[in-house]
């Protein structure tokens, strides 16, 4: 009885375990978009005033149903049929990146109303992290976290040639503006606000070029910077693109080259 409500329990818990598992879902996702747009909402003073026990509530409800999904992950995990230690094996579930995420999203309440300190009831704004608890299950942004992982060796990449890209921009803009602007480009440091600023095309104004030379190179880094900050996007279509390729392909039964037919049907 008890190891069969332990199953049980892991199958509502884990996503494509029937009907329960998606009711299960929707009800704790439906919660966590409840929970940050009450946090949101909070921070107005005019509504905290006048609905400050209603936020109260949702944010206690929310606490506890996230504490007990917390804590029936991880005696459910017990069930395993590879679990052979099951306090280290535990273990092992609770260093888990979604684990460590549903962690986070209550620990500073807790640690908050006991300890009751300053600087732990800033740890609130980690309230915030909970949306990250929609990737478990948004089977979009289980897709998209896939995605930046198998293309993080190019999201790494583009971010090192965008460094490269920054310092030397900033320090040919340095030598072409020091003298003229010693305030806003008497460093290079001081000179790569400027290059943050356009390279991604933001554009502040507040640091502009007033030498020929400076508004020349001000007007190439700003088409560069089009470009440079173009590239994380395509990497993400690729990468989408490939992962949909893989799921058509798995999802696809093989065919017979001369028939077209699926090959299973060869062997009836």
């Amino acid at each position: 009885m008890y190891r069969r409500v332990r199953r049980q329990t892991r199958r509502l818990l884990e996503s494509g375990g029937g009907r329960g598992s998606q009711l299960v879902d929707v009800c704790i996702m439906s919660l966590i978009l409840l929970s940050v747009g009450a946090v949101i909402v909070g921070s107005v003073d005019a509504v905290r005033a006048e609905h400050g026990q209603l936020l109260s509530w949702i944010e206690q409800i929310s606490v506890t149903v996230f504490t007990l999904e917390y804590v029936a992950r991880l005696w459910a995990a017990g069930d395993r049929e590879t679990v052979q230690r099951p306090v280290v094996d535990r273990l092992g579930v609770a260093t888990q990146p979604y684990m460590l995420v549903d962690l986070v999203a209550i620990l500073p309440f807790f640690l908050g109303v006991v300890l009751d300190l300053r600087f732990l009831r800033a740890l609130r704004l980690f309230r915030f992290l909970r949306v990250l608890k929609l990737a478990r299950y948004s089977t979009a942004l289980r897709r998209f976290g896939r995605v930046v992982r198998e293309k993080r060796a190019e999201f790494t990449l583009t971010a090192v040639a965008a460094v490269i890209v920054l310092i030397v921009v900033s320090s040919a803009m340095y030598y072409a503006e020091r003298g003229a602007q010693p305030e806003a480009f008497g460093s290079i440091p001081r000179a790569m606000w400027w290059g943050v600023v356009t390279l991604t095309t933001v554009g502040y104004g507040g640091v502009t070029p007033v030498t020929p030379l400076g508004r020349a190179l001000n007007a190439a880094v700003a088409v560069l910077g089009i470009g440079l900050f173009s590239l994380p996007a395509s990497v993400l279509a690729s990468g989408f693109i490939e992962s949909g390729d893989d799921e058509e392909s798995a999802t696809t039964p093989d065919c017979c080259p001369h028939c077209g037919r699926a090959l299973d049907d060869h062997s009836e």
